[in-house]
């Protein structure tokens, strides 16, 4: 019972402070609008499979906003969806999803 205790309380922990986001209008949303990866095509069922995992806690399943800011109907670019994946801020930690992943996640979040 002390176990179930401790982990759904580190679990609230997590939740509340990594993203809490605080819902600011990102600096570049409004500068650039590239949606495209930068191969030039979006492995959505992968995308989603890695937002599920990775940023559904925060973000809801419609990307619509919990305990972290909304990210559906967002005017927000890639290269600023990638940064926040990789660099963290706002309340967000990084490192969440790296690499070719992570790519391919900015540019479908930023295509909602």
């Amino acid at each position: 019972m002390k176990k179930i205790v401790m982990t759904l309380a580190a679990a609230l922990v997590f939740a509340l402070s990594a993203c809490g986001g605080g819902g600011e209008e990102p600096e570049d949303s409004a500068e650039s609008g590239n949606t495209e990866s930068s191969g030039g095509s979006v492995d959505a069922e992968a995308a989603r499979s890695a937002y599920d995992q990775n940023c559904l806690q925060c973000h809801g399943e419609n990307l619509e906003g919990m305990n972290g800011p909304p990210l559906a109907g967002q005017d927000l670019s890639q290269d600023h969806v990638l940064s926040m994946i990789q660099n963290g801020g706002a309340g967000m930690p990084d490192g969440l999803v790296s690499g070719s992943e992570a790519e391919n996640l900015a540019a479908w979040v930023a295509d909602q």
